[in-house]
């Protein structure tokens, strides 16, 4: 969600990725992209010959996660995990996924090379088309990556986009973000970070997750959830100013009581700040 070529800009105005950029040693997988092309979408998407060390990558994550995610994911997660049917024993095709998507939301995927800059990927968003990587990490990084993987894409962030109230809210969101300018943009990069990628919310009386950040990472599902972290009610005002760490355990989150306050709250906050009519 950041520039690919990064000008000067007040520091209120930079990202949380734009200032770990200054860091000399910064990943260059996560320096974004400019797609200068339309990206395959849908039954556009070629299914890739992976060998066979992808396939075993993909069923260690999948087998990690899902002995984890009982009892800590949200139910609208599970349901999600459900309609989206996604393989445990080999990398799953986006095509299917984004047929199954779009039925159940009118959500489609896009195949992308990697992270993409922050224009095409709220013009996507606003199109509701989720743009997706179709690389597995490598097992020297199955406990972490830096860069986005198709786990992180599909196991993290896929089965939410089945579920309609934040289907619209992800949409919402794009279409926010294509106007926002000076310090907005990394206002929404936070609003982003603490709830589509980092989120909890409370279900029966008690906290559970569904950020991609947390239900993809096998340390953040017990982390996110232990007496380490701080956790705040829910408002936009509040995280759209609070900083965070791209490259460490989160030590603060925010708490949802429903995806209904997640709609009508970013609603309200972008509206305030004209970026929705």
């Amino acid at each position: 969600m950041d520039e690919h070529a990064v000008d000067a800009k007040p520091e209120d105005e930079r990202s949380a990725y734009e200032k770990a950029a200054d860091d000399e040693e910064v990943d260059p997988r996560c320096i974004p992209q400019t797609l200068d092309e339309t990206p395959p979408i849908g039954d556009e998407i070629e299914y890739p010959d992976y060998p066979e060390e992808d396939h075993d990558v993909w069923r260690t994550l999948v087998q990690r996660q899902m002995e984890q995610l009982p009892g800590r994911a949200c139910e609208a997660y599970l349901k999600g995990q459900d309609v989206l049917k996604i393989e445990a024993d080999k990398v799953p095709s986006l095509a299917n996924l984004s047929r199954r998507l779009n039925d159940a939301t009118g959500w489609k995927v896009a195949k992308v090379p990697g992270l993409i800059h922050e224009k095409n990927f709220f013009e996507l968003l606003s199109d509701r088309i989720f743009p997706s990587t179709n690389y597995v990490r490598g097992r020297d990084e199955i406990d972490y990556t830096p860069a986005p993987d198709c786990f992180h894409d599909m196991f993290g962030h896929m089965p939410m986009l089945t579920q309609p109230d934040f289907a619209d809210f992800y949409q919402l969101f794009g279409q926010a973000a294509l106007n926002a300018e000076g310090a907005d943009r990394p206002r929404l990069e936070r609003f982003h970070w603490f709830t589509v990628e980092f989120g909890l919310i409370r279900e029966n009386g008690e906290n559970r997750i569904f950020g991609a950040g947390i239900v993809s990472s096998n340390d953040e599902v017990t982390h996110a959830l232990s007496d380490e972290v701080t956790v705040h009610p829910f408002d936009p005002a509040h995280i759209t100013e609070k900083d965070y760490d791209v490259w460490h355990l989160q030590e603060e989150l925010f708490l949802l009581e429903s995806f209904e306050q997640l709609v009508d709250g970013f609603r309200d906050w972008a509206t305030s700040r004209n970026l929705l009519a």
